[in-house]
């Protein structure tokens, strides 16, 4: 076996059938980002606007979210999605590039999304799904699976505050609404 795995056939053989099916993979990975891209633009949601592709990186993505419940709703969000190399296999990453006041948003900007988590995730899930799980999220904060535990408490037991200090943050840090 030694002789005709090291045989300089064998490896010809072996390095082409491995560059094929990455260029493979490779046009089914552009493929898919290329057809997501294109679905969003076409869905036109009033939630996700200004999608914009880096140019000198095509995996990095930044859109707007522009809540449309209050607190957020006087400002719009500045988001970056990161696209692993093995997408749809594993799932974007998802950051705040605004400031936003939310429990489920860390200062940095990390989100706390189930649908993201990589045992959660599924090859199937499309990005339109990712922005509405995102979005349910700034509308519906989830105090129990806090970033941010200071806010998680100030939301549960002073909503009224609460919602008054993210108001004000929106229309500080926010970006402008299309």
């Amino acid at each position: 076996y030694v002789e005709l795995l090291c045989s300089p056939k064998f490896l010809l053989i072996f390095e082409y059938t491995v560059r094929e099916h990455w260029t493979f993979c490779l046009m089914a990975f552009s493929r898919r980002l290329i057809t997501e891209l294109e679905d969003i633009r076409k869905l036109q949601l009033p939630y996700f606007t200004n999608i914009q592709v880096n140019q000198s990186n095509f995996l990095v993505w930044q859109g707007l979210i522009v809540p449309q419940e209050k607190p957020y709703d006087k400002g719009a969000f500045l988001v970056e999605i990161t696209f692993a190399p093995e997408y749809p296999f594993k799932p974007p990453r998802v950051i705040f590039r605004t400031k936003i006041y939310h429990p489920n948003v860390s200062e940095d900007g990390q989100i706390c999304l189930p649908l993201l988590q990589p045992e959660n995730w599924k090859p199937a899930t499309r990005l339109e799904q990712v922005i509405e799980s995102l979005v349910a999220m700034i509308h519906s904060p989830q105090p129990d699976h806090p970033l941010r535990p200071d806010l998680a408490a100030e939301y549960v037991q002073n909503k009224k505050k609460f919602f008054r200090v993210a108001e004000r943050f929106t229309v500080e840090y926010g970006e402008s609404r299309p």
